[in-house]
């Protein structure tokens, strides 16, 4: 499976003053600086992956659209949460929220160090929606031969106890523990909100893995406030997992 590198820029030539060079010089220019760095990362990568296939991308486009267009038919999108620092830094962090709120596979955003060999944790609120999260979790700790925990938030007001919630986190999580017997599993439940106990988590683990809509409410494990937040403030990546379309099914 090939590796997929891509730099997208927009070339700013509105109100250009006339003592620049000539709107081509300009947009070559970008083209060139970007070529040069995906270059850069494409021999870094082949340095330590010398059998990997790897291809660059370079476009004069707008990052969100052209990023979801990439995601299509992808197996996985990766990106980062923030840019070079100063002026870019927040436009980068929102192109990051659009990008999973509209990415058509997994969308992995790196915001801190990328840790490949610890924990994986997954929120879940129940929701059939929180399958595709489960689904990827498995996976993932599968492949790195590592940990998977389960995390399901409530709060008071939902009437539920304890004992409900555990029995409600196992069956959920039955099929896959069949399915992935290989992965050792531990349920965690958490009365009070699931950004904190994902974030919490989140510290000691190499990924947190969420949906990206749920069930609705303020204690939704899945909805969009709780995948945005772990964008901006998680420590490590955070995948973004879209929900199976109508009539789709989980990879059971």
């Amino acid at each position: 499976m090939p590796l997929r590198l891509v730099h997208v820029y927009a070339v700013p030539l509105e109100n250009v003053p006339s003592v620049l060079p000539p709107a081509e010089e300009i947009r070559a220019g970008f083209a060139n600086l970007g070529q040069g760095w995906v270059s850069q990362v494409r021999e870094a990568v082949l340095a330590r992956f010398p059998g990997l296939v790897v291809e660059t991308v370079v476009r004069e486009w707008s990052a969100v659209p052209a990023l979801v267009e990439e995601s299509t038919g992808a197996t996985m999108l990766v990106l980062g949460s923030r840019g070079l620092g100063g002026f870019t830094g927040p436009l980068i962090g929102s192109t990051a929220v659009a990008v999973a709120q509209r990415g058509q596979c997994p969308i992995v955003v790196v915001g801190g160090a990328w840790r490949d060999d610890d924990r994986i944790v997954v929120g879940t609120d129940g929701s059939l929606m929180s399958e595709g999260a489960l689904g990827f979790g498995f996976d993932e700790a599968s492949s790195r031969n590592t940990g998977l925990t389960v995390v399901r938030a409530w709060s008071e007001p939902s009437g539920r106890v304890e004992d409900d919630e555990r029995r409600s986190v196992e069956e959920q999580v039955a099929p896959w523990r069949d399915k992935y017997p290989e992965v050792a599993v531990e349920v965690v439940l958490y009365r009070g909100r699931p950004i904190r106990a994902l974030l919490e988590l989140g510290k000691r683990a190499g990924l947190l893995v969420v949906g990206c809509r749920g069930r609705g409410g303020s204690e939704g494990m899945l909805l969009g406030s709780t995948s945005k937040a772990l964008i901006a403030h998680a420590e490590g990546p955070v995948a973004v997992i879209r929900p199976a379309e109508p009539g789709e099914n989980a990879d059971l």
